[in-house]
């Protein structure tokens, strides 16, 4: 339906822990997914928190920018993708973000076809959200939060909180206004911990309040550090509750504004020149490549522990097979004659983007081999 940005600010407002929230809360119909992209310049936390370390730090965003720069982003993208829906399913996914901030200037001129690639995903069944963190929605990668369809931003009600929020929150709008498609797509994810009501804090900043968190440490640590998220109190938790309450809203703004914004855009596809946009994509995801056919090649020796596949499903994660419902594959490629599945290795994180281009022989990394799961014990 949409690609949904998630920012934090100043005070650790727990922009990861919500993203967490609406990744498990988030509502599905049948023949839907929903995706979490760690796209914190600052490093991703879920494999060390959520996942408590279970998962080594070989899959992830780090692994994209060599990728695009070979033209294989979108192909890719789907072997770094970890299944954290509770029975198997794979139809919550995680793509786990950065880890080391250092390798964040390697994806400079990553983030827009990423986003691009993440827009494309929409006609296949997928929802995307967007875990920006503290610094994601401004340099180089300001253009996430500026092509998003809604922009949510995480505050606790705290004076602390408040009044560190107001100056980000000020810059996000109009950068949103002048480069995005509209101040309007900003929102308020509240985490309730301070004596602020929603509607003050609505007032006061002039922004739409899209959900009100509790402030429930116990419970958010399961997001935050781990736990067994299938756990009948945790589904049951207000935390949760309200996370599905929230994603309802988010649902309902998205829904508004493309309805506000569908005349801007059957003007554009009449006069194509009068209204500039986005390139065209050239990211196409190929289907066959992760057919569940492909099951011998899929084989990892990296596999939960058996506590782990009982928090998040028996069954792997299994190629990512296509929707029934999607209305067209795309088509598929083959790997290069050079680029053996069982000869492929992880490729290491892009070198700083300032470098001159190296030779291709020079590279070590190699493509990476197609259907990199996990397998329960």
């Amino acid at each position: 339906m949409a690609v949904i940005a998630v920012v934090g600010g100043a005070g650790a407002p727990g922009a990861t822990t919500a993203a967490l929230a609406l990744l498990l809360a988030w509502p599905l119909e049948p023949g839907r997914r929903i995706l979490l992209v760690e796209c914190d310049p600052d490093g991703g936390s879920v494999l060390a928190g959520a996942l408590e370390g279970r998962v080594e730090a070989v899959y992830g965003l780090r692994n994209l920018a060599v990728a695009d720069r070979r033209g294989l982003l979108a192909q890719t993208l789907w072997d770094q993708l970890i299944d954290l829906s509770p029975d198997g399913s794979a139809d919550r996914l995680l793509l786990p973000g950065l880890t080391d901030p250092t390798q964040a200037p390697g994806l400079a001129y990553t983030w827009e076809p990423l986003v691009e690639t993440l827009h494309g995903l929409e006609p296949q069944g997928y929802d995307v959200i967007l875990d920006l963190g503290r610094s994601g929605a401004t340099g180089p990668s300001a253009v996430l939060a500026r092509r998003a369809d809604v922009v949510v931003a995480t505050l606790r009600t705290t004076l602390r909180g408040l009044s560190a929020a107001r100056p980000r929150l000020a810059a996000l709008r109009e950068d949103l206004a002048t480069g995005g498609s509209g101040a309007d797509a900003l929102g308020l994810l509240l985490i309730a911990e301070g004596p602020y009501s929603a509607s003050e804090v609505s007032r006061e900043f002039g922004l739409a309040t899209l959900g009100l968190l509790p402030h429930a440490p116990r419970t958010a640590r399961v997001l935050s550090d781990g736990g067994d998220s299938t756990d009948r109190r945790f589904i049951r938790s207000e935390l949760m509750r309200t996370a599905r309450s929230a994603a309802d809203q988010i649902q309902l703004l998205v829904r508004s504004r493309r309805r506000r914004l569908a005349p801007t855009a059957a003007e554009a596809a009449a006069h194509p020149q009068a209204v500039p946009g986005p390139a065209p994509v050239e990211h196409q995801l190929p289907r066959a490549a992760w057919q569940p056919a492909q099951a011998a090649q899929a084989a990892h020796p990296l596999a939960f522990p058996p506590q782990a596949a009982a928090a998040y499903g028996q069954a792997p994660l299994a190629g990512l097979a296509p929707q029934p419902a999607a209305p067209a594959p795309f088509p598929g490629q083959q790997p290069q004659p050079h680029q053996q599945p069982e000869q492929a290795g992880y490729p290491q994180p892009y070198p700083q983007y300032q470098q001159p281009e190296q030779p291709e022989q020079a590279e070590t990394p190699q493509h990476i081999t197609y259907g990199q799961v996990l397998r329960a014990r």
